[in-house]
Parts: C-alpha cells; sequence; structure tokens
C-alpha cells in the first residue's frame, strides 16, 4: 500500500502527480497488495530470535538457478507484464495483436482469462487477488495514467465468467482488493477527499460501507482489516474486524505508529519504510519488544516502496531495482536486474524484468515465480 509521504493527502493516494504507466507496469508497479495470512496453529508460535541490522551480500547462484527454473512459459505473441502473485496462483496482464486480457495461471496450466480488456491499448491490470479455490478479485485502470478511473471484477473459476463490482471516478486510494471467505473488501474515493471501505459478496449484492475517512486501500492481517489513516496527530493505523463490526485494537508497537509507510504483514511479522531524509526498513514480529531497523544504508533504502512479506522473506523495490531481506540470515541482496520488480507473499516469491530496453519491440519480458520456502538461506553477514 506504499504512499510516496509521510502523511495522506485529502484525496488519497491520487493527489500525486500522474504517472505514465506504460512502463512502469512492465516494471512491476501495481500498488503494493494485502498478503496472504497463514490459518491460525493451535501449538504455541516459537519466540523469533532478536532481530538485528541486516548487511548486503551476493544473490547466490543457487538462486539465480532456483529463479531460472521457474520462468513462467505464456502463449507465443503474447507479451507478459507481472500484476500479482500469492500461493499457487500469478495474475498477469497478456497483450497480443489487437488484445489485452487479464489472465490467472496456476501451476504449469494454461492461462485462464478473467477478462478481455475493452481497450487493449489504454487499459491496464493493475491488482488481483485470489483465494485458491474460486473467486479472484481484479481492478482495471481505464487510462494511462494513475489518475485514471477504474473499474473493480470479480472472477468465479466455475463458471469462468467475471462480473464488475464498483467504478472508481472520484481521487482516492489505487484499487487493491482483498478476497476472503467469499468476500471481496476494497477502498475508492467517494469525494470531500475520503474515501470508504467497502465489503461485498463475491456470489452478489450491494457493496456494505465499513469505514470512511482520508485513508489508503485496507489489507488483511488474520481477522482483521488495517489500513493507514490521516488524523489529526498524523498518518497513524487503524483496524476493524473483517465482518467491519467493531473497531479493533492493534498491539501497542503498531498503534504507536505514525507517519510510516508501505506497511505490509503475514499476520506475525510486520514491516514498513519510516523516515524521509534517512529512510529505513522497520520490521516487527508478534513478541518483539520494540521495532528493529533492519536495513539503513542507501542505496538499498533510496526510494524504497512496494513492501511484499512471506515468512523470512520481505521484498521491496526503489528506483533501481529490487531487493529481497532474509530475516533467518540477517542479510539481503539485489534480487533483480536494472529496473526489475520483485514480491514475496503467500509463500510464493516472483520476479519480473526486461531482458533488453522494455521500450523497444526486441525486448524480452521474464517473470519467474519459485516456491520461497525452497530458496536456501541467503548468505549470513561475515
Amino acid at each position: 500500500m506504499g504512499t510516496s509521504g509521510n502523511t495522506l493527502s485529502p484525496v488519497g493516494v491520487r493527489a500525486a502527480p500522474a504517472l505514465l504507466l506504460a512502463g512502469i507496469l512492465m516494471a512491476g508497479c501495481s500498488s503494493a497488495q494485502p498478503d496472504p495470512t497463514p490459518r491460525e496453529s493451535s501449538a504455541p508460535a516459537p519466540r523469533p530470535t532478536a532481530l538485528a541490522a541486516a548487511c548486503e551480500v551476493r544473490l547466490p547462484a543457487s538462486w539465480g538457478s532456483a529463479l531460472a527454473a521457474g520462468e513462467l512459459r505464456t502463449p507465443a505473441g503474447e507479451r507478459a507484464v507481472l500484476t500479482d502473485t500469492g500461493p499457487g496462483w500469478t495474475a498477469v496482464q497478456l497483450t497480443g495483436p489487437g488484445q489485452r486480457r487479464a489472465a490467472l495461471l496456476r501451476g504449469t496450466g494454461a492461462p485462464r482469462t478473467l477478462l478481455t480488456l475493452a481497450d487493449p491499448v489504454e487499459h491496464q491490470l493493475l491488482a488481483a487477488d485470489f483465494d485458491g479455490r474460486r473467486w479472484a478479485a481484479f481492478a482495471v485502470l481505464e487510462g494511462r495514467t494513475l489518475d485514471s478511473p477504474w473499474s473493480l471484477y470479480v472472477w468465479d473459476a466455475t463458471t469462468g465468467t467475471s462480473r464488475r463490482l464498483a467504478r472508481a471516478d472520484r481521487p482516492g486510494p489505487l484499487p487493491q482488493p482483498v478476497v476472503r471467505d467469499g468476500t471481496v473488501h476494497w477502498a475508492q474515493g467517494v469525494g470531500d477527499g475520503k474515501a470508504t471501505v467497502y465489503a461485498a459478496a463475491a456470489t452478489g449484492g450491494a457493496p456494505r460501507a465499513l469505514r470512511t475517512g482520508v485513508m489508503d486501500a485496507p489489507f488483511v492481517a488474520g481477522d482483521l482489516l488495517v489500513w493507514r489513516e490521516s488524523s489529526g496527530s498524523g498518518t497513524r493505523l487503524a483496524a476493524v474486524s473483517r465482518t467491519g463490526a467493531r473497531a479493533a485494537a492493534l498491539p501497542d508497537a503498531l498503534a504507536a505508529l505514525r507517519d510510516v509507510r508501505s506497511v505490509v504483514t503475514d499476520g506475525r511479522t510486520w514491516a514498513w519504510v519510516e523516515g524521509e531524509a534517512e529512510p529505513r526498513l522497520m520490521v516487527w514480529r508478534m513478541g518483539d519488544a520494540r521495532p528493529t531497523a533492519v536495513v539503513t544504508t542507501s542505496p538499498a533504502v533510496d526510494g524504497m516502496d512496494q513492501l511484499r512479506i512471506s515468512g523470512r522473506l520481505i521484498t521491496w523495490r526503489t528506483p533501481e531495482t529490487s531487493y529481497a531481506l532474509d530475516l533467518g540470515s540477517g542479510s539481503y541482496a539485489r534480487i533483480t536486474p536494472a529496473y526489475g520488480y520483485a514480491q514475496a507473499r503467500g509463500g510464493a516469491l516472483a520476479v519480473a524484468y526486461s531482458v533488453g530496453n522494455a521500450k523497444t519491440s526486441g525486448s524480452r519480458p521474464v517473470i519467474q515465480v519459485v516456491d520461497a520456502s525452497r530458496l536456501p538461506g541467503l548468505p549470513r553477514c561475515g
């Protein structure tokens, strides 16, 4: 849910200057998405080892080999753009002669079309989520700039059809849909500088408004929906139950946060970017006494945004490249070539980059997806 500033503007994320998406989407500039939360276990979780400042290491050859083996094979004649990934699925935009479509890849099967976009030049697949079984929700930006209108759709795997849930034509957060337990959650601008968090049954029915304020899009943290919200004391985290029936309290370490950005969680570990002049990647895990500044060294933190998290891995993007932090090893590495994009989410690690100039017809887009749990640890410091 990465915004670039410490406070939310009166009209939300879209108050930033419009950015051309033609090249940005190739580098994976979809908004930071909510991460699937592991189911709670009846056994107590082991106490995590203490965190400390991480060091930068070279990406091991074993990682390069694993990523190369996980390269996605897309249909001949179509160029693929990575949108989002999760446990056993990857959402991509596929563009061929006179046609552009949103598609879902599962395992080694052929892509399933979510929707053929009405305008194969202007429209862009911006974000997606899938429950791994039946329902996918995805957002289509109806223009090349981030302040363009967008539409939100839900796709039914049993019928292979999509229907539109909502359309936004007012300033507000970029769409970041969440699908859990047959319900789709999202936020959109409603005027007067505010946005509303909605919930809608994937099977149909009118959306329900859960909360209105100056806020970012929500993400999932266990049984909660969480978002950044602007108030008189700065930008803070707010939460409600996923049913929207009650406001919820966050742990003290999170409730005390002010003016942070790019907050992500997998339900146990939280990460965010803190500071403008001297940005740093902060990490807090359930059981920790306080957050830890894990990465503070330039250029890894310069323009740090689009955080993702999955288990021991945290990924992020800078204007130049993308990085992965291994909390188990206490080290991080540059994980893509120049202008590449990486995301760890729901047990998967996906990277996307272009071989050759992405703006030329001779370039080749590369998307690689691997099971993050099968990757060896990054080298330890020292």
